[in-house]
């Protein structure tokens, strides 16, 4: 049997903990089946005395993560303290330049730094492995680096934030508002006090960058993504889109286009008889398209310890089975110096079309100017429906349900900007995008 493979743990939160727990508890099976044992020789966390649930004896306590990664005695260094900038960035870089292997579960690292990191890792012969950053424990990463080399991908999209999907579904499904919905998440752990990471997309966008890097080459391009949380949700967009045949999900989307690559992360309307549509509460789902093996969709849980714990053991393991000399997988699917500059699609229509919701001024010819707007905008509407409550008052406000075909955004966005100073409009518009999935 090889030598063991010597891993330092950098951060004993959740999933830190959960990792460590789960190499104690399967070392022997582990070890037949990497063909080396796996050792946890050092971890570093900011407090010492803290009671884990889990049995530290033996193994060396670094108290800076900078320290572990540059000088501990180590063969793989597992970030898992989070954060774009800080600890992460600085431990990373110094493993990677030690030629240490590391694994992470890191997007937003990732994202910002991806490419740089993965220029050291090549220089110095390492390994840089991270399929937790992306979708929790479904194994993407793998897919798109490895199992489907040789594809051509047309387009990547995905539901990839759990704490979204919760909300919008048991908006759904209860009839609850949004801010109800997000404070039962952060209750239940699902949210984080602050949780404008999650519900304005970010997360989201992070783990789309990543995913368009491998599927079609490019370099990373988190800044480059057009972004719209769920804040704007409201129960009266779930119930229409109930009742046109559509569930509302945020989705983060990449494609390649003839001029470029398109990426947006933002709610979108999919069909009720989708399978996307049917994934509901923390449960992530990430499709791909190509030319080889045409259309897949993985789901799974997307977060929790558990499931992270899994994905980060992944990684180790498959660098335990590696052996010096073999050829290494390319960090971002192909070598770094290699990957193209990324360039950004030019605006085309967007084939699923749009859902506009307008409240309106209950007055005469209102109609049919809203009919005539989208008209002069070269925008073909599918349906157009006013709608009322059964108990509201004379001359209260009512809403306006229009459903277009394919078309420009920048069209509607102009098309509503005129409705807007008409002077009939009440309260803020609502526009979300309509797609429907290869993929059912």
């Amino acid at each position: 049997m090889a030598d063991a493979l010597r891993i330092g743990i950098a951060g004993l939160g959740t999933v830190g903990a959960a990792l460590v727990r789960i190499l104690q508890q399967r070392s022997n099976e582990l070890a037949i089946s990497c063909g080396r044992k796996i050792e946890i020789t050092a971890v570093s966390a900011r407090n010492r005395n803290k009671d884990r649930g889990i049995d530290l004896s033996g193994i060396a306590w670094y108290d800076d993560p900078l320290d572990l990664a540059a000088n501990a005695d180590i063969d793989v260094y597992v970030e898992l303290v989070g954060g774009a900038n800080g600890a992460a960035e600085t431990s990373v870089r110094a493993a990677l330049a030690r030629g240490l292997h590391v694994v992470t579960a890191n997007k937003a690292l990732l994202a910002r730094y991806g490419v740089e990191l993965a220029r050291i890792a090549e220089k110095n012969g390492a390994l840089l492995n991270y399929e937790a950053a992306v979708a929790g424990g479904i194994p993407v990463i793998k897919a798109l680096r490895e199992s489907l080399t040789g594809n051509h991908f047309s387009r990547v999209y995905g539901i990839m934030n759990g704490t979204c999907n919760y909300i919008l579904s048991r908006m759904e499904k209860e009839g609850l508002s949004f801010d109800e919905c997000l404070k039962d998440a952060q209750r239940l752990g699902y949210a984080e006090a602050d949780p404008s990471f999650d519900i304005e997309g970010n997360d989201t966008a992070h783990k789309l960058a990543i995913m368009t890097t491998l599927a079609f080459g490019s370099e990373i391009a988190a800044d480059d993504i057009y972004l719209e949380g769920i804040t704007n949700i409201s129960i009266e967009d779930i119930r229409a889109a109930n009742e046109l045949g559509y569930r509302i999900k945020l989705l983060g989307v990449a494609q390649k286009t003839e001029t470029g690559i398109e990426q947006r992360v933002h709610p979108t309307m999919v069909p009720l008889d989708s399978v996307i549509a049917q994934v509901d509460g923390v449960t992530n789902a990430v499709a791909l398209e190509s030319d080889i093996l045409g259309e897949l969709l993985m789901v799974g849980p997307g977060a929790g310890g558990s499931a992270t714990a899994s994905a980060v053991l992944g990684d180790i393991t498959d660098i335990a089975k590696s052996r010096p000399g073999a050829q290494q997988v390319p960090v971002l699917g192909r070598p770094a110096h290699l990957l193209e500059p990324y360039r950004r699609a030019q605006m085309r229509s967007h084939e699923g079309g749009y859902f506009i919701r307008l409240t309106v001024a209950d007055r005469i010819g209102v109609f049919a100017n809203i009919a005539t707007r989208m008209a002069d905008n070269g925008i073909s509407l599918e349906s157009i429906v006013q709608r009322s409550q059964p108990d509201a008052e004379p001359g209260a406000p009512v809403t306006i349900i229009l459903v277009t075909h394919a078309t420009m955004e920048d069209s509607v966005r102009k098309a509503v900007s005129a409705i807007r100073a008409e002077g009939y409009l009440v309260g803020e518009p609502q526009t979300i995008r309509i797609e429907r999935p290869k993929t059912v």
